[in-house]
C-alpha cells in the first residue's frame, strides 16, 4: 500500500516538476524577446539621435553661417 501512494507521489512530483519547468521556460522566452525589442527599439533612437545631430552641426557650420550672414 505504501509503495502505491509513493508511486503516486512520485508522479504528481514529476508532473508539477515539468509543469513548472514548461512556466519558466515560456517567461524566459518572452522576457528574451522583450528584450530583443527593446534593443531594436534603442538602435532605432540612437540612430535618430545621430541623424539630429548632424543636422544641427550642419546648421552650425562656420560655413553655413558665414554664407548667411553674406545674404
Amino acid at each position: 500500500m505504501t509503495s502505491r501512494f509513493r508511486f503516486v507521489f512520485v508522479v504528481f512530483y514529476v508532473t508539477a516538476v515539468l509543469i513548472l519547468t514548461v512556466l519558466v521556460r515560456n517567461a524566459n522566452h518572452r522576457m528574451f524577446y522583450r528584450l530583443c525589442e527593446l534593443n531594436a527599439e534603442q538602435a532605432r533612437l540612437k540612430q535618430q539621435l545621430w541623424q539630429k545631430q548632424l543636422q544641427v552641426e550642419s546648421l552650425m557650420s562656420p560655413e553655413v553661417i558665414s554664407e548667411r550672414l553674406q545674404k
